[in-house]
């Protein structure tokens, strides 16, 4: 690193957004491969050392290549975008056409290396992303076993909140990219989710997720639960990061329907609907009954705050809305139904050299190595399985 690098502190990094971080390269006090090394720096001290967060699963090997080569494009054309030379983590659910496993987590895949790019993977390139690594997660994104632990792979291991490494819940399914982006072993992060798979990991480890509605980004590409319900979402330590990261992601893409209902309201720059203000004459309901009753005191006094922020902010807030229906829905029964299909024809396309291409394989595969593989059981696999 030159001078001007080394002088910029931990600190530094750790606040510096996305702009920000565009600011110091442009300026030439920083480079992507600068930055990216700093990255692998942290990865290399906090993810297996020191708090052992495990919440990277592995890098790329082509990580400082990439970042060199955005940091040559930019002395000779200037920069793609705001992307362009920051390092991203992708949720190791997420297909990449590199020398980086897609695994889901779980050992059965362990060895499995995707044969292109996901359509996420994909937009990333383009907008200059430096792929930096995958992250470890809760095994098949939480769909496996009712006891599974969130943040535990048979893969990877029990990922850690940088908060309260062993004490605090890291959340889950994208429980790696939570723990990565709040550790600051990345820029931003890749999550997805089905049902809270985002919104859980980001909130315990107070980091800002968004989940996108189903068909403004592509599922292309990623190892499935539920068509209905899955996507893929940007996850960031501000508001104005995910913003921008949730723009590079959106596009059309022609193997997935769902983006074609979304087209004319995707946007590729949400950072104009950023206002301060933007909560002033909002209506925002808080459903006391089914969401907030079995909160802990200390959590319900927490969230009770929330809501005075919320009013003294100028939203209008509704308190104790009654949803009728909200006890009786159950999209977990969705999930098992749509699971099988959804997973066969995603393993159906993998090479013969991974030793899985179906949902009863992966079964088979974890009872014959269940010493490594079922320390939670895998009660929800077998479920599914059983059904049409």
């Amino acid at each position: 690193m030159n001078e001007t690098t080394q002088s910029k502190s931990e600190d530094w990094f750790e606040q510096a957004t996305i702009l920000d971080l565009q600011a110091a390269m442009s300026s030439g006090t920083l480079t992507a491969k600068e930055l990216t090394l700093h990255y692998l720096q942290r990865i290399a001290v906090h993810n297996k050392q020191n708090s052992a967060l495990n919440a990277v699963l592995e890098v790329n090997p082509d990580a400082l290549q990439i970042a060199e080569a955005m940091d040559v494009e930019r002395r000779l054309s200037g920069p793609r975008g705001p992307l362009h030379g920051v390092p991203v983590l992708l949720k190791d659910n997420i297909d990449t056409k590199d020398k980086m496993h897609t695994s889901a987590g779980t050992l059965a895949l362990a060895n499995s290396y995707a044969p292109r790019d996901s359509f996420v993977a994909s937009q990333l390139r383009k907008a200059g992303a430096v792929l930096l690594g995958k992250t470890n997660l809760t095994e098949f994104a939480n769909f496996m076993t009712e006891d599974m632990t969130n943040g535990y792979s048979s893969r990877g291991g029990q990922v850690l909140n940088p908060y309260g490494p062993g004490r605090l819940d890291v959340g889950g399914s994208s429980s790696g990219s939570g723990s990565a982006v709040a550790a600051s072993l990345t820029a931003v992060a890749i999550g997805t989710e089905t049902s809270g798979s985002i919104l859980s990991p980001s909130s315990q480890n107070s980091v800002v997720g968004i989940k996108p509605t189903v068909g403004l980004v592509s599922r292309t590409g990623i190892i499935p639960i539920a068509f209905s319900q899955d996507t893929a979402g940007p996850m960031a330590r501000s508001v104005t990061d995910a913003t921008i990261l949730l723009g590079a992601l959106t596009g059309l893409d022609e193997e997935d329907p769902a983006t074609w209902t979304s087209r004319g309201a995707a946007r590729m720059d949400y950072t104009a609907h950023l206002q301060v203000d933007g909560l002033q004459g909002a209506r925002i309901g808080v459903p006391r009954k089914v969401y907030y009753e079995d909160l802990p005191s200390d959590e319900l006094e927490i969230m009770n705050r929330v809501v005075e922020e919320l009013r003294a902010s100028g939203a209008e807030v509704i308190d104790g809305v009654d949803i009728p229906t909200a006890g009786s829905l159950n999209g977990y029964t969705v999930l098992l139904y749509e699971f099988k299909p959804a997973l066969n024809a995603y393993l159906s396309k993998l090479d013969g050299t991974v030793p899985v291409h179906s949902l009863q394989e992966v079964i088979e595969f974890n009872e014959t190595h269940k010493d490594v593989t079922l320390k939670y059981g895998q009660t929800i696999l077998v479920e599914a399985e059983s059904l049409s």
